[in-house]
């Protein structure tokens, strides 16, 4: 007792007196409605009486627009409409598909405090002592409240629409009311959450738009929805999340205040609601989004959760007649960009925790629907700059025929580029040169605060290959779960990385939480015509007793291969592995010593060096494609007990119809030398990791890489980074006076070209 006693003296002393103010009022408020509830006060919608909202504000379309929208996503979205047909009978015989889960079923009469995954059922207790983080008591929280958000209603609502039948519009009430009476305020988990409280709101706002003028309700539904949702409004803003989860919790339940403020100006407190809102949104967009457009929980999921937060909020704002500041826009443009890169060869790759809701459509959950934000952002900002984008349904909903008319003209193509997001942390190598390839290295921080939905994935890499995931993320699986998932899944042996001695790269702490979070650099980024390298390290393992730095090196030459060099510094033995994860759908075979994995005839060869002290070996694992979801798929993980410092080299060849031999020729001394023999000559690449002048025969040199393509012993390609002088077999075949970053030469057809990054070229030497 006094140890927890002495934690809070502790943790309110470092709070500021707004955060002390912030969170008293909130546990008074929370105590005062419990008591209050106990003397007999009802505080909910329920006999208020008529509500006077006064006239709507614009919406994303108005009654009369319906049914063209309707029509909009028969003939432009094939199967939509029956998809939404055959999901709503699913409905109504109370089956639901939540998150990774499907056909969940309810029974006859809905328990809205039911986890029927593992069985669990919540008590109708004050919701603030209810623990959802607690799994013997609660189940998995995430199921019950992915229900409890009101989006399958909204299904039940379109499928009135599409085919006039009431029967929809009926049960739509008839769980509507029930739900009220199942949770009465302030009791029961759906009101643990002020986010949740947020997006069911936001579910009754599109809800009273799509049922408006529909015969199959009662009349007092629309005033009863409207009183429930100014309730809501009034809980959230005692309830804001400014400092619990100040992150996309904040940010969805401000968008429900500016929703709410916007639609309904006729409330008494709706135009504090939108201009509170508003504020937050606006605020958070510059706090919450990193300068390059990177989220800053360093999570692909989170990422378009709350770019999907700010352009529904944008486009209220724009109908509404409220000023959008430039600064707003040019967060969202860039947040926009940060996907488009993320898929130029195949659906963007996912990194970090996987939530597995969305606002829109909640069944549009999978790692290839995280390019949907880009639909928005397309008509939005007039972009025909963003070839990933394609119409959606939620594009239509938003913007009606102009979205339709947007997507009537092909987007531009962009060529294939390598990028950087250095403050996320996100590297893109990119190239088209023989088959489209894309390769991202996760060199950002593990996330913000305790990293709560980061992972242990520091220098991880992901490839896609000619629109198809090969090497990919494991995903998420579960939040709060029976058995080890959680920490499995977000842990370092299920990223492709490097894991020293069976442990994380950082030490878990509850659900969400890290510590002994690694310091992420990067030491080099340089992009020339027909390479791109990058070179960085972390401190994950510098905890250990023998301290270990870890450090990757990845070198892509363009139509040829990628190589990834992992060096590792310390002092002692040390077991060390390194994993390759390879998506499910994939069919794996060993040959010439590499591991092919394989579809539709896209090949990608992981080809590790010859050396005798790895052991490598293909095996099952389990992939999340959504969160809930496991799948089984193939992993090639190569281990070794090692005396550091040591290296180990990896070839990643993508579509290569023949696979060639890999070897570490050196690493001893000043230089580390790597040779890969296949049929366009022999590849020679070494790397310095010391200042200074080198010798490693048959080269030499100062620079901190080289790389050479012999052809009959003569270099047919050559490429320099951060030096001055290269030699081969005592010949000078390249000097300057001073270092350039970059220089590369290549001689085909009797032609040379040559490219550098500073004015003052190299000089080849005859």
């Amino acid at each position: 007792m006094a140890a927890r006693v002495n934690h809070i003296i502790s943790r309110a002393s470092s709070m500021s007196l707004h955060e002390l103010r912030t969170r008293l009022a909130q546990e008074f408020g929370k105590r005062k409605d419990w008591y209050l509830y106990r003397l007999g006060h009802r505080p909910t919608w329920q006999g208020q009486g008529p509500v006077q909202a006064g006239r709507p504000g614009h919406f994303f379309f108005e009654s009369k627009d319906l049914p063209d929208r309707m029509e909009l996503v028969r003939s432009r979205l094939s199967g939509q409409a029956d998809r939404i047909l055959t999901e709503a009978e699913k409905l109504c015989a109370h089956k639901f598909d939540l998150l990774g889960y499907e056909n969940l079923d309810f029974g006859p009469e809905i328990d809205w405090h039911f986890d029927p995954v593992n069985r669990k059922q919540v008590p109708l207790r004050p919701w603030f002592r209810i623990d959802f983080l607690n799994f013997d008591s609660v189940g998995d929280h995430k199921i019950i409240w992915e229900l409890n958000r009101h989006q399958h209603l909204l299904t039940l609502a379109k499928a009135w629409l599409l085919g006039g039948e009431e029967r929809f519009a009926k049960e739509i009430v008839a769980q509507w009311y029930d739900w009220q009476r199942a949770n009465p305020y302030p009791l029961g988990i759906n009101w643990a959450s002020t986010l949740e409280v947020a997006l069911r709101s936001i579910s009754w706002i599109w809800l009273a738009r799509l049922l408006e003028g529909c015969t199959g309700v009662p009349a007092r539904f629309h005033n009863d929805l409207v009183s429930a949702t100014a309730f809501n409004a009034s809980y959230m803003e005692r309830f804001l999340s400014t400092y619990f989860s100040p992150n996309t919790h904040l940010l969805g339940e401000a968008l429900a205040l500016f929703f709410i403020g916007t639609q309904y100006p006729g409330l008494k407190a709706s135009a504090g609601w939108r201009t509170l809102g508003w504020r937050i949104l606006l605020e958070e967009a510059q706090k919450q989004v990193r300068p390059d457009g990177v989220y800053f929980e360093q999570s692909l999921y989170y990422h378009v959760y709350a770019l999907d937060f700010f352009l529904h909020a944008r486009q209220l704002a724009m109908l509404n007649k409220i000023a959008v500041p430039g600064e707003f826009d040019s967060v969202l443009n860039r947040m926009a960009d940060v996907i488009q890169s993320l898929c130029q060869a195949g659906p963007p790759e996912g990194f970090g925790d996987d939530d597995g809701g969305r606002l829109f459509d909640p069944r549009r959950n999978h790692t290839e629907h995280t390019v949907d934000p880009l639909a928005l952002a397309a008509v939005m900002f007039k972009r025909h700059d963003l070839p990933s984008a394609g119409l959606t349904e939620e594009a239509l909903w938003l913007f009606g025929p102009q979205a339709a008319k947007h997507f009537e003209h092909a987007a531009t193509d962009r060529p294939a580029a390598s990028c950087a997001f250095p403050d996320g942390g996100v590297y893109v190598i990119a190239s088209e040169a023989r088959i489209p390839t894309q390769i991202t290295i996760d060199a950002g921080p593990q996330g913000t605060g305790k990293s709560g939905h980061g992972h242990a994935d520091a220098l991880s890499i992901r490839v896609a290959i000619s629109g198809r995931r090969f090497l990919v993320d494991s995903g998420s699986g579960c939040y709060v779960c029976p058995g080890n998932t959680r920490n499995r899944l977000r842990g370092t042996a299920a990223h492709n990385t490097v894991r020293i001695d069976g442990q994380d790269q950082a030490i878990p702490q509850g659900p969400f939480a890290w510590s002994s979070l690694p310091q992420v650099a990067t030491d080099r980024w340089i992009v020339g015509k027909s390479f791109t390298f990058y070179s960085g390290h972390h401190t994950g393992y510098l905890r250990l007793q023998d301290p270990v730095l870890h450090r990757r090196d990845v070198l892509h030459i363009d139509g040829s291969f990628c190589l990834v060099r992992d060096v590792l510094t310390g002092k002692e033995m040390h077991e060390v592995e390194i994993a390759w994860h390879f998506a499910p759908d994939l069919v794996m075979e060993n040959s010439q010593g590499a591991f092919v994995a394989s579809a539709d005839g896209t090949k990608l060869a992981v080809l590790p060096d010859s050396s005798a002290n790895w052991l490598y070996a293909s095996e099952k694992y389990q992939i999340s494609p959504a969160y809930g979801k496991l799948k089984s798929a193939i992993r090639v993980a190569g281990r070794a007990k090692l005396e550091l410092p040591e290296e180990h080299g990896t070839l990643l060849i993508a579509g290569a119809a023949e696979i060639g031999r890999f070897t570490r020729v050196q690493t001893a001394g000043p230089a580390a030398l790597y040779r890969y023999e296949d049929l366009a000559g022999s590849h020679c690449i070494l790397f310095s990791d010391q200042a200074g002048r080198w010798s490693c025969p048959p080269f030499a040199g100062d620079c901190k890489l080289l790389y050479l393509l012999l052809e009959n012993d003569e270099v047919k390609r050559l490429i320099l980074c951060d030096g001055s002088r290269a030699e081969y077999k005592g010949k000078t075949i390249v000097q300057n006076q001073s270092s350039v970053q970059r220089f590369e030469r290549d001689q085909h057809s009797g032609m040379t070209e040559a490219s550098s990054s500073d004015s003052v070229k190299l000089h080849p030497v005859s």
